[in-house]
């Protein structure tokens, strides 16, 4: 690697290419999100360049950089995201948001500081999926929540008077239970994940299961298509033997019921697993009209929904609907990568797991 640079990968150039868009759109301030893993071992060297070359392009970086995490600012999710903040010359440089809420279920950081909502806050209201057999071939269906949410819960029902903050407000069907098509598990997978205690690993499928009164680990994106369309694990209910539905997916990170994802278990669950959550955006947001000195103000007006049908676009209808060239989503077929049912996957762990025993037994 002698005399080559980390920004030379052909792995980052959509991160030269954030680089380029920049400078060329000379804006007053950006943001750069990226994962933890960026700031540690070898890739730290890439991060250095990073800098480097925005400096280089212009721009001024609030340094030291600093890795924040989702559950510091009112999130049931423990996600740590690095973030850049930067700013033309002849602008200030936004400062990092301050921690808001400590986190649920660990130490606190100050007395001075709420504890953060827990997962039992974000999902003990929500009907079981599995109660409605229409979740079965759909993911949506009209419920009655008649549960007392929590105020963190009353927040993402759109019930609180400041649950919309800065955003439209939306018009909404808040009796239709959303993004929650049900998950085949198998039986036996079942008992396994009972059997499992709350905050540990579940041994064979790997999944985690959630604390009711702590915090949800990280929810991933997966891989997409070209790599093999591999799902990433959701966890388990802390109550119910099963994984959580893309709903309470968007429950721990944060975003409201009112919004909608791709009605494919696997596209919604990535839809999720790649953005910010939103409390952790909205304080980035707050710190950038801080810097520039804008105080935002609530629209006016309210907004429908959209057309429903683009929920159930894959990238090829996408594309064709929005006239745009087809990203490569196909599975790899020198692979063979088919994409298979979770029922599927659990029965091939256990069997993997069960001889990997009786090896052990026999010697």
């Amino acid at each position: 690697m002698i005399g080559q640079r980390a920004l030379d990968d052909s792995r980052n150039q959509l991160v030269l290419e954030f680089v380029r868009l920049v400078v060329e759109l000379n804006p007053k301030t950006f943001v750069f999100e990226n994962v933890k893993g960026l700031t540690v071992g070898k890739q730290k060297g890439f991060l250095d360049e990073l800098v480097e070359a925005f400096q280089r392009g212009g721009y001024q970086v609030r340094l030291p950089w600093k890795v924040l995490n989702a559950a510091h600012y009112g999130t049931p999710q423990s996600r740590e995201r690095l973030i850049l903040f930067g700013s033309r010359h002849d602008q200030p440089l936004p400062e990092y948001p301050p921690i808001q809420t400590s986190i649920a279920g660990r130490a606190k950081i100050s007395d001075l500081l709420p504890v953060g909502p827990t997962c039992r806050d974000a999902l003990d209201d929500l009907p079981d999926a599995e109660r409605f057999s229409e979740l079965i071939e759909n993911d949506h269906v009209h419920v009655n929540k008649g549960v007392k949410p929590s105020v963190y819960a009353a927040e993402m029902r759109c019930l609180t008077n400041n649950a919309w903050h800065l955003g439209y407000v939306r018009s909404w069907n808040p009796t239709l239970l959303t993004s929650s098509a049900r998950t085949q598990h198998s039986d036996i997978s079942r008992q396994r994940f009972a059997r499992t205690a709350e905050g540990a690993v579940e041994p064979i499928s790997r999944f985690f299961k959630l604390p009711a009164d702590g915090v949800a680990n990280t929810l991933r994106a997966g891989t997409d298509g070209a790599r093999g369309a591999f799902t990433s694990p959701r966890p388990i209910h802390y109550r119910h033997d099963r994984c959580i539905t893309v709903r309470e997916m968007a429950r721990l990170h944060g975003f409201p019921d009112w919004f909608r994802f791709n009605v494919t278990k696997w596209h919604g669950a990535r839809q999720i697993g790649n953005a910010v959550p939103p409390p952790l955006a909205r304080e980035i947001a707050r710190s950038i009209c801080a810097a520039v000195g804008k105080i935002p103000h609530q629209p006016a007006g309210l907004l429908s929904l959209g057309n429903e049908e683009l929920l159930h676009m894959d990238m090829s209808s996408a594309s064709r609907h929005f006239n745009a060239d087809a990203l490569n989503g196909r599975r790899d077929r020198k692979s063979g990568t088919k994409k298979r049912k979770q029922i599927d996957i659990e029965h091939d762990l256990f069997e993997v797991a069960r001889g990997a025993v009786k090896i052990a037994q026999h010697g």
